[in-house]
């Protein structure tokens, strides 16, 4: 007897097959339209040659996916961290915020891409620089929403634990870090965005590994099949890790 789906299976399949339908029409036509308009290679390589590429080369595109999801996975990590760290470090010593908060705003104006080489030159081409300039354009994010929502509270509920002998930790704890996981949440969706992009921009810009050099060095030698396959296994990549995260939102913030 055929078990039945949980009710979270379901969810999550519900969810999934619509964006599964979409890209299931969005590769026919675009496959049609390639052959019936003859479209080349180079210019738009059709996507059964693109998945032929990527069968071909499973051992390259693999392995190189493999180290930019460690680098992109172990910046997040570290920036998510930081972040935190430093947003509660703000709401229990406001004098730090008012010092760096401004600093923190000036630098989040500047696409982190724009560190690269700097952090390339201070780090050298291994995973090190990687692992930085990701941790970096993750804490900023994690930082300012998570200051922001640490700040919801209202006055009268602070006000109210410190009638009962609550500390600055207690209200913290207790009252302030519930109320800014969702926004912590966000910051961190918005953080892995951006560790894969910082990731795979540096990789391109000067690596041993990764799929970001797979893709430079494709594009150096006119190989377009092998870019548009690096490029659809980073972002298959970049889903799946987008996933998980949702669903530890889903776990940490069940009331939403």
């Amino acid at each position: 007897m055929a078990r039945r789906l949980t009710p979270a299976l379901a969810g999550a399949l519900g969810r999934a097959l619509p964006v599964l339908a979409a890209l299931t029409a969005l590769l026919l036509v675009w496959e049609i339209a390639a052959l019936v308009f003859a479209i080349p290679a180079y210019v738009l390589p059709r996507p059964g040659g693109i998945l032929s590429t990527m069968v071909a080369k499973a051992d390259l595109l693999s392995a190189a996916v493999g180290v930019t999801a460690l680098e992109a996975v172990a910046g997040f990590l570290l920036g998510a961290l930081i972040g935190i760290a430093l947003a509660l470090l703000m709401v229990l010593i406001p004098p730090l915020e008012t010092l760096l908060v401004p600093l923190v705003i000036a630098f989040n104006s500047v696409p982190s891409v724009a560190f690269v080489p700097l952090v390339l030159l201070w780090f050298g081409l291994g995973m090190a620089s990687k692992i930085a300039l990701a941790a970096f354009a993750v804490a900023v994010a994690v930082l300012l929403n998570t200051l922001q929502g640490l700040k919801r509270p209202e006055a009268d509920a602070i006000n109210l634990l410190r009638s009962f002998g609550a500390s600055r930790v207690g209200i913290l704890l207790r009252l302030r870090w519930p109320a800014a996981l969702p926004l912590t949440v966000t910051g961190l969706r918005v953080g892995l965005a951006r560790s894969t992009i910082a990731v795979i921009v540096a990789e391109m810009m000067g690596a041993y590994a990764g799929i970001g050099q797979v893709i430079y060095q494709a594009t150096a030698m006119m190989d377009s099949l092998t870019v548009w396959a690096g490029v659809l296994v980073a972002s298959l990549t970049s889903l799946v890790l987008y996933g998980l995260l949702v669903a530890l939102d889903r776990k940490l913030v069940w009331w939403r």
